[in-house]
């Protein structure tokens, strides 16, 4: 899709995990604990994210890393395999020293040399993301690194992206956002941003949503088209 020079978004805000971070350790650590392939994984993962909406439904906000342990026990459980929180939570582990996609440094440099303000929005708890971003080493690329763990809602809920605007001191429409979820992009198109849609691998939009302004293969197009 074309980009359009007479509407240059102010900030961009992206999704940290599978958007900009590479989750195969951490799929593969998952995998092996619960003793299945990819679609245990996976449904580890949608798990996961539904019992974040449960919180967010019920005002009960948990950290998104014990929920994340909280669902490894519950499909363990069904697959009659012994699991505590401990050993839940050491199985995570691997998600503080993952890498960046290779995509995402060059990128992140491109748009750092265009001018753009950069942000990350995620899930993940604050002591979470900042080992994440530094270990990967694109934790010099942000202006700001935004937890929910300081609201205590979570994405996709229209509230968290406009939080994020009011950051950067902007406005929702005058921020894309970047994510490789089509329920995150989802989110922030409800919150009147702009997104832009990482089409990594297993990643779909959601097909109810109306269409982003980018839908790319990578991030190094998008930097590209900006």
């Amino acid at each position: 899709m074309s980009k359009d020079n007479s509407n240059r978004p102010k900030a961009l805000i992206f999704d940290l995990n599978e958007t900009l971070l590479d989750l195969s350790e951490v799929r593969k650590s998952v995998g092996d604990i619960l003793q299945g392939g990819e679609e245990i994984v996976s449904l580890w993962f949608e798990t996961m994210l539904h019992y974040s909406l449960v919180a967010n439904a019920s005002d009960n906000y948990r950290n998104f890393s014990d929920i994340g342990a909280a669902a490894l026990m519950m499909l363990a459980k069904n697959r009659n395999i012994d699991m505590d929180m401990d050993r839940a939570h050491n199985a995570l582990a691997p998600i503080r020293r993952i890498p960046p996609h290779p995509d995402v440094p060059p990128a992140l440099e491109h748009l750092n040399e265009k001018g753009y303000r950069l942000a990350v929005l995620t899930n993940s708890p604050r002591d979470g993301m900042e080992a994440q971003l530094s270990n990967a080493g694109i934790d010099k690329h942000f202006e700001l690194q935004l937890s929910i763990d300081d609201i205590g809602i979570y994405k996709p809920d229209r509230h968290v992206y406009r939080w994020a605007a009011r950051q950067l001191g902007v406005a929702p429409g005058d921020c894309l956002f970047v994510a490789a979820h089509g329920w995150d992009v989802a989110g922030a198109m409800a919150a009147e941003m702009k997104a832009a849609f990482l089409d990594r691998p297993g990643q779909n939009l959601y097909p109810l949503s109306t269409n982003p302004a980018f839908v790319v293969p990578d991030l190094e197009q998008l930097a590209s088209m900006l």
